[in-house]
């Protein structure tokens, strides 16, 4: 399985971006930092500075409704910030 599942692609992520030059990506929950950095540098041909990770819990939902209860789960996943270095980008639309 590939470690870098998908690129997030928000508002405060492409901010991010822009100002910062740092990049989202859910990555694999088993995935260590440099397996990510060996993994974007690959992936897109860019030099990694710094790598930063965030562990997301599994968030369960009950609602109480005519019908009965409604239960929902969002999956836990794994999120990490990939800042470039100086004068380097990505660009996740040029193959679009």
């Amino acid at each position: 399985m590939s470690i870098l599942i998908k690129p997030i692609i928000t508002e405060k992520a492409t901010n991010d971006s822009e100002l910062f030059n740092r990049y989202a990506f859910v990555v694999d929950k088993k995935a260590n930092k440099v397996e990510i950095k060996n993994a974007v540098e690959q992936a897109y041909g860019v030099t990694i500075e710094n790598v930063r990770t965030m562990n997301y819990p599994v968030q369960r939902n009950t609602k109480y409704t005519k019908s009965g209860i409604v239960q929902a789960m969002k999956g836990a996943y794994k999120k990490a910030i990939v800042q470039l270095a100086e004068g380097e980008n990505i660009d996740f639309y040029s193959n679009i």
